[in-house]
């Protein structure tokens, strides 16, 4: 009965109007005024003042019959209730979308044996400090398209912020798992927006040129843009921070001269040639390789399959395995980064690359532009022209330029099966969402049930 009698008169506390006042005003001071280090967002504490006190806002845009309504009808007034739970819980869910944590599912297998498609990542905005909203206008709880339509865009660009990003619990660390907005997603195909636009140009220009290839492009797509943060979610391995230099020799990586430590996932394609039976297709479930991963030639009794260090030891000590051989792309092709004709890079034989890091100045060259084209005129807003063997930035001929923000370079951990830094380049600063905090759900797309939910990577945490 004691115990019932507090319960009661803590329940009664927190029903009073002035401390339901005192609890929303702190925590909107400590949320939007010291967090996001905005002194204007204080004259947000007079509405919150007459949402609880005074009501005048409620009485302007109601009036009396409202109020008449809620005390005389029962049933009108359990509809408002309804209303502003549903009201509340939509502001409330989007505040923690925006600044704390959203659910990303991988969709596709460039992060095996890492992360498998099918995993529902909780993805934390805190890890890094959740970006301020750059185009505010959108509606809730979605990305860049509405509910139920692949072409109608859910977001408004009347308002637009500039970047800036609150504080977290850490910075991009090497070999971090980043979540980020896809830099090359600025422009997009509309009738199929899950193909680069800009591979797809090149392959037109490659066929058609220049000017005709564009030319049938458009009029073959509808093409759209997005801004920064309604462009889609990637997820990739940070294996270059601002300031290194990157270099791939026969598929493996160095920063800064030294071998890179790849993490335990990491795959490659590989030959794997038969005596003439087959592999077993339970061996193959076993090692974590998905039907679509599977390619074999009857003929020569060759298959080509993504594996680990692991599997690759595995499969030797297999007697019907005669010969294993790692793939290696030995041909350039324009769909490498910085997709110009004077690097001869493949995505196995890459570099060395420079990242560039806020406020480095780099000297501008005719053999260098190509690798910086995409930073001053895409990402850090400037007018680009190359004249006459000139380079001009905003009308003026410059010989160098300085950067205003860090860059990154991602890797995923399927390395014969990533569209990652060595297809389209650096990642912005701006455009990191955040980092993998646990895996919440985990589905097989070639299991049926109760096989199909991988129970065994629920709450696991990815590395």
């Amino acid at each position: 009965m004691l115990m019932k009698d507090i319960w009661n008169k803590i329940r009664n506390v927190f029903r009073n109007r002035w401390v339901k006042l005192a609890i929303v005003s702190v925590i909107y001071i400590l949320w939007f005024v010291v967090w996001s280090r905005n002194v204007w967002m204080l004259l947000g504490l007079p509405v919150i003042f007459d949402l609880y006190i005074t009501k005048y806002i409620q009485r302007l845009l109601f009036g009396k019959k409202h109020q008449e309504r809620k005390a005389t009808s029962k049933a009108y007034r359990e509809t408002c209730s309804w209303i502003e739970a549903i009201v509340f819980a939509v502001v409330a869910a989007t505040l923690i979308h925006t600044y704390v944590f959203q659910m990303y599912r991988i969709p596709t297998s460039s992060m095996e044996k890492t992360l498998l498609v099918g995993d529902y990542l909780c993805v934390s905005k805190v890890a890094y400090g959740p970006r301020m909203p750059m185009t505010p206008v959108s509606f809730p709880l979605v990305h860049n398209r509405m509910p139920l339509s692949a072409t109608k865009k859910s977001y408004s660009e009347a308002i637009k912020r500039p970047y800036k990003r609150l504080a977290g619990c850490g910075n991009v660390k090497r070999d971090d798992i980043v979540i980020f907005n896809f830099p090359a997603g600025d422009t997009v195909l509309q009738e199929n927006p899950a193909i680069t636009y800009y591979d797809v140009l090149r392959d037109y220009q490659h066929r058609f040129g220049n000017h005709q290839g564009r030319e049938l492009l458009n009029r073959q797509y509808t093409v759209i843009s997005h801004p920064v943060d309604k462009r889609e979610h990637y997820v990739k391995r940070c294996v270059g921070m601002p300031g290194d230099t990157i270099e791939i020799h026969h598929g493996e990586l160095f920063v800064n001269g030294q071998p890179h430590i790849d993490a335990i996932g990491r795959q490659y394609n590989y030959f794997v040639q038969t005596s003439g039976t087959p592999l077993n297709r339970r061996t193959l479930t076993d090692m974590g390789i998905a039907e679509d991963d599977i390619w074999y030639d009857q003929a020569s009794h060759t298959y080509m399959l993504p594996l680990t260090d692991a599997n690759v030891e595995h499969l030797k000590g297999l007697t019907n395995v005669i010969k294993i051989e790692r793939y290696e792309a030995m041909q350039s092709h324009h769909r490498i980064f910085p997709n110009d004709s004077s690097f001869d890079w493949t995505e196995d034989n890459f570099g060395p690359l420079w990242v560039p890091y806020s406020g480095a100045t780099v000297k501008l060259t005719a053999a260098n532009i190509p690798l910086y084209r995409r930073i001053i005129k895409n990402y850090e807003g400037n007018m680009l022209e190359e004249r006459d063997g000139i380079i001009y930035i905003n009308g003026k001929p410059a010989d160098s330029y300085t950067f205003r923000m860090n860059y990154f370079f991602m890797m995923g951990d399927n390395r014969h099966n990533s569209a990652d830094s060595r297809f389209w380049g650096f990642v912005p600063e701006d455009h990191i969402v955040g980092a993998p905090l646990f895996i919440g759900w985990s589905t097989d797309k070639d299991k049926s049930l109760p096989d199909k939910i991988r129970w065994n990577r629920i709450f696991s945490l990815p590395k």
